[in-house]
């Protein structure tokens, strides 16, 4: 059946008698020109009463008129809730159990009202009041002294009607004040959220028509909000004022740093709280980054947790004979350990972890990194800042005067800085370092490629391992796969007899992410030998070297995920994303 439509507001005017066509008709040439609401065009005209306007909207969306001058209506208002945030809003909370009912002015209002429930939470809409009553009653206290003003007040008023906070009237002009309260709150209770529901990153997205917010969790990006183009320029100000760039730069991309208080909660959502009843607050780093963009800058913030490098060693996902081999690697007095990946693979959280382990009174150990992510004490930390010369060559050669014992380089990015990493390993120093590849074997390559001697790689170099980091299933909903798909099987080369009975499969409950909770990582370790030497020092390819790397006991990031996925603490199609069985049509599954 098909839908039946919603009557025109001029429509519901006329048949009240509160105007006539032509009014309407005028009215609505004027709205239209002036880009404002057909019912406030018809009151600038005198043609009908701000009461009329709301009688009409609310029959128009088929809720009650709350007229704020009858007793019955002013009891259903809930006086005790009327806060800060309902009054700026103008907006009355009603009496009443379960779902939040408010009683608003402007129904046509969508991107106000998908505001409001960012700031307040789901609600219904109870009832339809008139601005201006609405407006005196919550200045009569609640009272209704709406109705006891003359006929000055009520000019005043009228005239007020177009001065008045509009922050839920999209005719409002699009310039607002970064320092106002609700832009504040707003940015806040972005940051506050990302936090506690787990997220990495924060995006903050301008299109078109509206303002995209997504949280990275777990690695995914999921939509949060979507707020209304008119507060696209204070917000993002907002943050960019918050990281300490330049608000009027729009032009050039920019990065910045907050550190911002967010209340510590527990598993349930509770506020945790000292011994003293004091909620516990933690100082939390936000690296940020601006980038011009077609419908305005687009920000996002990275989250840091100085948690997430003190989780221990066995936690970022190690098997323990991989974790046994690590323990050896970081403990050499001298070589250089490679940790490789993507962007985002967790490579910077494994080194870190490594130093929280050596970070002992006897050890000097320095950084160079862009940017200085995490702080530790006990390790002399360098922010590179290409800008005045500070390179990462300059800090690594002044690096090797300090008479470190540890050296991390933050990335090894070109020749100059791969030749001083490798100068500082066959010195006697410990270095360990991250690149860019796909595979452990492919770093020996990448430097070659990059023009270091073939004979250097070979010999400096003690170990390189891959990583990458996958979601593992929530404790609390995961269940036995009955029948887990066979192409996810077939690419992670899990014969169907062996699957059957260990692999696990995501559901989702309220405590996880569609039934993921955190991240491990999956390794593969490639630890130097004679063979693999001798491979590098001919220049030989990756195949070889994988080759040679496999025989020498080397796991690959497959064999890594395989283990996890039949221990049941991640799923077939979550390894198969980063690593899969080479040389597989997907195709052979469906014909077979």
């Amino acid at each position: 059946m098909a839908r039946k439509a919603r009557q025109k507001l001029g429509e519901i005017l006329v048949a009240q008698g509160a105007a006539t066509q032509a009014q309407v008709e005028e009215a609505a040439t004027t709205a239209k020109a002036r880009r404002m609401r057909l019912g406030e065009a018809l009151v600038d005209a005198s043609v009908c009463q701000f009461e009329q306007v709301a009688k009409a909207l609310a029959e128009q969306f088929g809720v009650p008129y709350i007229d704020l001058q009858k007793p019955e209506d002013i009891a259903k208002i809930d006086i005790a809730k009327l806060d800060a945030t309902f009054k700026k809003t103008l907006v009355l909370p009603m009496v009443g159990p379960g779902r939040l009912r408010l009683v608003i002015h402007d129904p046509m209002d969508l991107d106000g009202l998908e505001m409001l429930r960012f700031r307040i939470g789901d609600f219904e809409q109870g009832g339809i009041a008139s601005r201006r009553s609405i407006e005196g009653f919550i200045k009569g206290g609640g009272s209704g002294g709406a109705a006891k003003r003359g006929p000055d007040q009520q000019l005043m008023s009228s005239s007020m009607d177009k001065s008045v906070d509009r922050s839920m009237d999209r005719s409002v002009d699009k310039s607002i004040d970064i320092d106002e309260a609700p832009i504040i709150k707003l940015s806040e209770r972005v940051i506050v959220s990302a936090v506690h529901s787990r997220a990495s990153d924060i995006h903050i997205e301008p299109y078109e028509d509206h303002v995209r917010l997504r949280y990275r969790i777990d690695g995914e990006c999921v939509v949060r909000e979507r707020f209304p183009k008119n507060i696209q320029n204070a917000l993002l100000s907002r943050f960019k004022l918050l990281a300490g760039v330049n608000i009027a730069e729009k032009r050039v991309p920019q990065d910045g740093r907050i550190k911002f208080p967010v209340p510590r909660i527990d598993d349930e959502g509770n506020p945790q709280r000292d011994a003293n009843g004091a909620p516990i607050v933690d100082q939390i780093d936000f690296r940020v980054s601006t980038c011009p963009a077609h419908y305005g800058e687009s920000v996002v913030l990275r989250i840091l947790r100085p948690d997430s490098v003190r989780i221990g060693l066995l936690n970022l996902g190690f098997e323990q004979d991989s974790l046994d081999t690590f323990n050896k690697i970081i403990r050499r007095p001298n070589g250089i350990f490679l940790v490789t990946g993507p962007t985002g693979s967790g490579k910077t959280t494994t080194l870190y972890s490594a130093l929280d382990v050596l970070n002992t009174p006897d050890r000097k150990i320095i950084t160079a990194e862009d940017p200085v992510e995490y702080n530790f004490n006990g390790i002399n930390q360098v922010q590179i800042r290409e800008h005045i010369g500070l390179t990462f060559n300059a800090v690594l050669k002044s690096m090797l005067r300090q008479a470190p014992n540890i050296i991390l380089v933050g990335e090894i990015r070109d020749r100059e800085v791969a030749d001083i990493a490798i100068q500082a390993a066959l010195t006697g120093h410990l270095v360990f370092s991250t690149l860019h590849t796909n595979d452990a074997p492919s770093a020996i390559t990448r430097l070659i490629d990059m023009g270091v001697k073939p004979f250097l790689v070979a010999s400096s170099i003690q170990a390189i391992m891959a990583q990458r980091l996958g979601r593992v299933l929530c404790p609390k909903c995961k269940t036995l796969d009955d029948a887990p798909d066979p192409k996810f099987l077939k690419l992670c080369d899990i014969p169907r007899e062996e699957a059957m009975g260990r692999v696990m499969k995501a559901v989702g409950c309220p405590a996880c992410n569609g039934g993921y909770k955190g991240r491990k990582a999956i390794f593969e370790m490639m630890i130097m030998n004679a063979e693999i030497r001798d491979l590098a020092f001919q220049r030989a390819g990756i195949s070889k070297l994988r080759a040679a790397a496999i025989r020498g006991g080397m796991r690959s990031l497959l064999g890594d995920g395989r283990i996890k996925i039949l221990k049941g603490v991640t799923t077939p199609e979550e390894v198969a994303k980063y690593a899969q069985i080479e040389g597989f049509d997907p195709s052979e599954v469906a014909k077979a």
